[in-house]
């Protein structure tokens, strides 16, 4: 008989965002500036540090923004997460974090952002995710919101460099 507790399948995906203008040493400064993500990330209305310095293994950071709604647009509610930066690459412009503790339903999160040249002037931002499914969700919908939230946070990121 089969445990049914150890074999929960995770939500695993990737997104990419393509820019023309910005360099790929540009883009990673303002990902790899951890505690400040909610410059750029749609529905961020706050994120700051709350242990350890910024940008380096071992910190964390407290974000609130609006709440992942259903696909019915349901729940409009403020959300909250604590976030700790595991990995970081400068090398390969790669960072992975994962979510310490929150209120919208993530019960496993591990996210990697990685920055990647892509011709002389621009770049290729990749987010990978592997996370528990989230009860009231799809698949098909997370990869959608990461979609959106990459492709938003990219065209601000460019826009306030050029």
């Amino acid at each position: 008989m089969e445990n049914s507790s150890s074999s929960i399948a995770k939500w695993e995906g990737m997104v990419s965002s393509s820019l023309s203008k910005a360099t790929a040493d540009q883009i990673w400064l303002l990902f790899i500036d951890f505690f400040n993500f909610h410059k750029w990330f749609p529905n961020l209305s706050t994120c700051y540090g709350v242990q350890g310095t910024n940008g380096e293994v071992g910190c964390i950071r407290y974000c609130v923004g609006s709440s992942l709604p259903n696909e019915d647009g349901g729940v409009d509610k403020v959300s909250w997460s604590k976030e700790r930066l595991v990995a970081v690459d400068p090398n390969q412009m790669s960072m992975s974090y994962e979510m310490v503790d929150c209120n919208v339903g993530f019960k496993s999160y591990l996210s990697t952002i990685k920055v990647v040249p892509n011709g002389a002037d621009g770049c290729v931002v990749y987010w990978s995710f592997s996370v528990n499914p989230i009860e009231g969700l799809t698949y098909e919908y997370l990869v959608e919101k990461y979609q959106n939230g990459l492709d938003q946070a990219t065209k601000e990121m460019e826009d306030a460099l050029f």
